[in-house]
């Protein structure tokens, strides 16, 4: 057993990297989810930390039930969103411990992991928008991409009128029959609507419907994916289990997208993952910057036995994420004839940047500064 004596976060407005160290001096690096993630490091040390500190760093899976057993009257996204900086920097941990990559703990084995094109934006034209992915595929050699359609939860009302009649045929077009294209309309649609896009789709031969509907009535997401042959996707803002048990005991998505950070983690995300392949569904997680969340996610696929068929990759750059500017040392995530390399360096296989460390709000819950309680927690000295 090697116990958790330190935990700490390194925080702004959009990202908090957070280290845990134990009694024997080793380390590891996680980060919670993105955004808002000042307020989230402030619930990891009031909610996560008093549970974690002097816990069994080797034993995460059981780590991370007995928090969320004990924080049972919290169960909502910022308990998730916090603890993902704990599970993901305990698989770090144990990856550095044993000098192998997480893909390996898992499973897997490194090596280069297919991606597509992800983008973000929907205040382009179509004729923009395919302009620059021609470019990125031949630059880097993508042979499939993701573009967006409607209005984020739009209720029907299109980004501007006619944006997405214009721009699944001009994409599919432009593209031709080399490139896997793949929409996402992020809730845009009620299930009339829904099904007439999808036929488009289906038309135009798109391979990838995500979030068609409001992602939160499963049951009309069952009904669009009933209605379609194009693979109807979802679920990367979900993070409870049950949600997750009746959206694929509905058969609402062909292909289930958890997102390691909103989950909590890998350890949790794995459940999602196991539950899907028992009902014979793809895992293609969600993965919308490069942060530590694409990392994570490139070790997760290269391990999971029901991997979808491509790791999501956002295209977009600095200007768009300024936040992610100069997270890591090196480039983590260049990418090479359309794919990238899962690394088989210890842990996650990446270094954060130290000068960002510096410029980020610092906090620590170490186990010397807490005392028991009768509930199983710990409390803070000065309290």
């Amino acid at each position: 057993m090697s116990r958790i004596v330190r935990l700490e976060t390194f925080a702004t407005e959009f990202l908090a990297f957070v280290r845990v160290t134990c009694e024997d001096g080793a380390f590891g690096w996680g980060q919670t989810s993105p955004y808002n993630a000042d307020i989230t490091a402030q619930v990891f040390h009031r909610q996560i930390a008093p549970w974690a500190l002097g816990a069994d760093s080797t034993d995460i899976a059981g780590l991370v039930a007995r928090i969320e057993r004990r924080e049972h009257k919290y169960p909502g996204t910022y308990r998730c969103r916090a603890l993902a900086g704990l599970d993901t920097a305990l698989w770090d941990l144990a990856g550095r411990r044993q000098g192998k990559p997480v893909v390996a703990l898992l499973g897997g084995a490194p090596g280069r992991l297919r991606a597509y094109a992800s983008s973000m934006k929907r205040d382009i034209t179509p004729e923009a928008e395919a302009e620059r992915m021609v470019r990125l595929v031949g630059e880097q050699g993508f042979d499939a991409v993701k573009f967006r359609i409607g209005a984020e939860c739009g209720e029907d009302v299109d980004e501007w009128p006619g944006r997405t009649e214009a721009i699944i045929p001009h994409m599919a077009r432009a593209l031709g029959d080399g490139v896997e294209k793949l929409v996402d309309a992020n809730s845009a649609f009620s299930v009339p609507r829904a099904i007439a896009v999808g036929r488009m789709l289906e038309d135009h031969g798109i391979a990838h419907y995500e979030e068609p509907v409001p992602y939160w009535d499963l049951e009309q997401t069952a009904e669009v994916a009933a209605a379609l042959d194009v693979p109807v996707t979802g679920g990367e803002q979900d993070w409870d289990m049950a949600t997750w048990a009746r959206m694929i005991a509905l058969r609402a998505v062909d292909v289930v997208q958890p997102d390691v950070m909103y989950m909590g983690g890998i350890a949790r995300t794995l459940r999602v993952a196991e539950m899907a392949a028992a009902a014979g569904l793809p895992c293609t997680p969600h993965a919308a910057n490069l942060s530590l969340v694409t990392m994570c996610t490139m070790h997760l696929l290269k391990a999971l036995p029901n991997a979808g068929k491509y790791l999501e990759f956002a295209i977009e750059g600095d200007d768009y994420y300024p936040w992610q500017r100069d997270l890591f040392l090196g480039d983590p995530f260049r990418v090479e004839g359309g794919a990238v390399s899962v690394p088989d360096a210890p842990g996650w296989g990446v270094e954060i940047n130290p000068r960002w460390l510096e410029q980020a709000a610092h906090a620590v819950s170490s186990l010397e500064d807490f005392r028991p309680s009768a509930y199983g927690a710990l409390y803070h000295k000065r309290a």
